[in-house]
């Protein structure tokens, strides 16, 4: 068995120096053409002017519920410390009615808790997904006007020489052009 491994291993070994000796034979211009960018999204999301403005919307449109549903669930736990040190001088049936009172409006608070979280969720994604798209736009702005070949998103490595998710903030913190004028009516 060993001797099917060997020469395999053999094999291997020739074609990577065969490989690495037809690299070395390419012209060094040509891997100097190659023009290569990264892009950080967390960077993106967490830094242009247009996830921040996402995210105080999404602040300002959610603050009201989230304080109140803080507030419920301080009612709900003031209403369990009460019935747990009242439960035993309670009649069982007035500590029956309370329980189920107290179930009831955890079931409540919950769904609240359930459908704020939902709604959150979609309009996050609402608002993410529309900074996504203009974040694209300026990447392929920039792609196209300074005529690179690749841009990449998401990898394990990249250097500092690559990262151009700087540019892409500062596209995306530029003032929008104003709209074209309409014309006039005749």
């Amino acid at each position: 068995m060993k001797t099917f491994a060997r020469p395999l291993f053999t094999r291997g070994v020739a074609a990577a120096a065969l490989l690495a000796a037809g690299l070395a034979t390419l012209p060094a211009a040509s891997a100097q053409e190659l023009k290569i960018g990264y892009v950080n999204s967390e960077r993106l999301m967490r830094e242009s002017a247009p996830a921040q403005a996402a995210q105080k919307k999404l602040q300002a449109e959610f603050s009201r519920r989230e304080r109140e549903l803080v507030e419920a669930e301080q009612r709900l736990k003031a209403a369990a410390d009460r019935l747990e040190k009242d439960a035993p001088t309670l009649a069982a049936a007035e500590r029956t009615r309370r329980e189920r009172e107290l179930v009831e409006q955890d079931r409540d608070f919950q769904r609240k808790r359930r459908e704020f979280q939902e709604d959150l969720t979609q309009r996050r994604n609402e608002e993410l997904a529309a900074v996504v798209e203009r974040a694209n736009r300026a990447i392929k702005q920039i792609f196209d006007n300074e005529k690179y070949d690749l841009i990449l998103q998401e990898v394990v490595f990249a250097g500092p020489r690559v990262d151009i998710t700087e540019k892409v903030i500062r596209v995306l913190n530029a003032p929008a052009a104003p709209a074209a004028p309409a014309a006039a009516p005749r």
